[in-house]
């Protein structure tokens, strides 16, 4: 399991015996996309420059606070990130990028691990995707192999109670008929 936190927005409160990773959830997450592009913090017509001073120093914060806890992956608000700024997430100190779907292409220095399931249904009732759906999701990526492991997305804020009990359960049945569950310092080695 690995948190995603706003460096922020974080408070140092939440990383006393915090027992997961720690990843850089954008800087502040606010969107900056410009007119006619989908929600993003790292617009196209934000200077380069400017993106990566950003990352910079969010992610010099949330090292600090985090600890032996953080790594440094960045996993962007609403799961978007210009490919040309993944290129230099390393020029920061950041060495891993975590998004949603199929990996893009590779860049030097960046381990690449996406999630692939979304538990929350975003463009209906905003709460939990139901069992038959999610289940359905980590069936179909486990089965068409793709070299990758299979990652489940999570949004704790806005989980209702069947969300997290379908995760326990999850969890529960899978480890109990021998899945083997990652964790985040082995899928991204180069970060930890």
């Amino acid at each position: 399991m690995a948190l995603a936190v706003v460096p922020l927005a974080a408070v140092p409160e939440l990383f006393a015996d915090l027992p997961a990773c720690v990843l850089m959830h954008g800087t502040d997450h606010r969107n900056r996309a410009a007119a006619g592009e989908k929600k993003s913090e790292f617009s196209a017509t934000e200077p380069e420059e400017e993106a990566l001073r950003r990352l910079r120093e969010a992610r010099e914060r949330l090292a600090v606070l985090a600890g032996a806890a953080f790594l440094p992956v960045l996993a962007p608000p609403w799961n978007r990130m210009r490919r040309s700024l993944v290129a230099r997430l390393p020029e920061v100190g950041l060495h891993g990028l975590s998004g949603f779907g199929p990996r893009g292409e590779t860049s030097p220095g960046v381990v690449e691990i996406n999630t692939h399931v979304d538990i929350i249904d975003w463009r209906g009732s905003r709460g939990f995707v139901g069992e038959e759906a999610a289940l359905g999701a980590l069936i179909s990526h486990i089965a068409a192999n793709r070299g990758e492991p299979t990652g489940v997305l999570t949004h704790h804020a806005v989980h209702d109670e069947a969300a997290w009990t379908f995760l326990a359960r999850l969890y529960e049945r899978t480890r109990r008929h021998g899945a083997r569950w990652a964790e985040a310092r082995s899928l991204f080695p180069a970060s930890g």
